[in-house]
């Protein structure tokens, strides 16, 4: 039991940290007073990915999943409101935030209303959240692709890597010692960030030796 509370503060701290990685973004926002050099995509799929996991914590009385994803709920509405704020294309900002309550109308509506509760309700939802999940992870794939193009890894994050490479550890842990195998997906995440912090720790002055099949094999493993 002291070991699955240790894991369940590491999951917590860890994902934490990866959330307020947003919190850059937001200053960046403040001081230019615009939103031109951020993306706001991740911050409306992080949140519908909080939103998901949160209902599924719920649903399990799992005070881990119900803390963690309340604070990342909480924080990305904070990115939106402030891209939505500072932006210059708020049609556009807007139409994908209604499409966005739309989907958390339809996912509630399906979930709460036209599911029988039970394991089949709690298995559909966490089969959901994980698809999700691991569709969210794949996002640096166009990154990748970039390095791929440019041979160099200056577009990656590293805090941001290492972030989501010790969160994913951490969680996959955690669902091994719950047994929640939709949990446990992250470990597939948390592989293919590690092989970009790999990729990152190539010295600046190796980076345009970086041969094509080393970054076509980062992408394999990815």
């Amino acid at each position: 039991m002291e070991f699955l509370q240790f894991l369940s503060w590491a999951c917590i701290v860890f994902t934490v940290g990866m959330f307020s990685t947003g919190l850059t973004d937001l200053k960046k926002m403040r001081a230019s007073k615009s939103a031109d050099n951020v993306q706001f995509l991740p911050f409306l799929t992080t949140c519908l990915n909080n939103l998901g996991w949160l209902y599924y914590g719920i649903l399990k009385t799992d005070g881990t999943l119900v803390l963690v994803n309340t604070i990342g709920a909480c924080l990305q509405s904070l990115y939106i409101l402030s891209y939505c704020h500072y932006t210059n294309d708020k049609r556009r900002v807007t139409s994908q935030t209604l499409l966005a309550g739309g989907v958390v109308c339809g996912g509630w509506l399906y979930f709460s209303v036209l599911l029988p509760q039970g394991e089949s309700q709690l298995a559909q939802l966490g089969l959901t959240c994980s698809l999700f999940t691991i569709s969210m992870y794949l996002s640096p794939l166009a990154d990748l692709m970039e390095i791929v193009r440019t041979g160099s890894v200056e577009r990656l994050s590293f805090s941001l890597t290492v972030a989501t490479f010790l969160t994913s550890t951490s969680w996959t842990l955690y669902g091994l010692q719950m047994q929640d195998y939709y949990i446990m997906v992250c470990v597939y995440s948390a592989f293919g960030k590690y092989s970009l912090i790999n990729l990152h720790a190539i010295p600046h002055n190796d980076k345009a030796k970086t041969s094509f099949i080393d970054i076509f094999a980062t992408v394999l493993i990815y």
